[in-house]
């Protein structure tokens, strides 16, 4: 039997994925991405949630240094707040 490719998940048709705290929106061959940072999180019932989140929009192209690839940078209290920003920056 042959093995199924697995699917990002996606938000809004855009690819969703995430790492620790590291969450990248958006397509790779695309001419940006944006780079979430959960820097820090609270505890709502028995859930814990992001309320510190570091947004950078960033180059994909691969001949620039990293820091110089970073063209926007925003920090937001929620995780929803933070995919608005993202949607916005790259016009989804």
């Amino acid at each position: 039997m042959a093995k199924e490719k697995s699917a990002f998940f996606t938000y809004k048709g855009l690819p969703l994925v995430r790492k620790g705290n590291q969450l990248y929106f958006g397509n790779m061959y695309d001419e940006f991405v944006v780079q979430m940072e959960i820097q820090s999180t609270k505890k709502v019932g028995e859930i814990e949630v992001a309320d510190k989140v570091m947004i950078r929009k960033m180059s994909t192209d691969m001949t620039i240094n990293p820091i110089e690839a970073i063209v926007k940078t925003a920090k937001k209290d929620s995780l929803y707040e933070a995919l608005d920003i993202a949607c916005a920056w790259l016009r989804v």
